[in-house]
């Protein structure tokens, strides 16, 4: 972990442009990919990703802002969310409760 890592409550989870599935933990997590593997590095909410990630690990911003403009930047690039089921145990079976982005 690295020293300056700020989880995120609920993960998500984009289709990349690809095909492949990647899943984002933390806000710097979601920064790394911003800055180092981002395929359009132009944009209004790609911007104000890069610009809140990096807030929130200066703790200026919370992590909760960092995420949904992550989330907004995602979306203009073209990389939709997958929608994960939540799950919980109940008495040794698992049982999907709910839909989290």
């Amino acid at each position: 972990m690295v020293v300056n890592e700020i989880p995120w409550t609920i993960p998500l989870t984009a289709r990349l442009s690809n095909g492949l599935e990647r899943t984002f933990t933390s806000v710097y997590e979601a920064l790394d990919f911003l800055e180092n593997e981002w395929p359009l590095r132009k944009g209004e909410r790609y911007e104000r990703a890069v610009r809140t990630c990096r807030q929130a690990l200066n703790r200026m911003t919370p992590a909760a802002v960092a995420r949904e403009a992550f989330i907004a930047a995602c979306l203009e690039a073209g990389m939709p969310l997958v929608m994960v089921a939540a799950q919980r145990k109940t008495r040794g079976s698992e049982t999907k409760t709910a839909l989290s982005a």
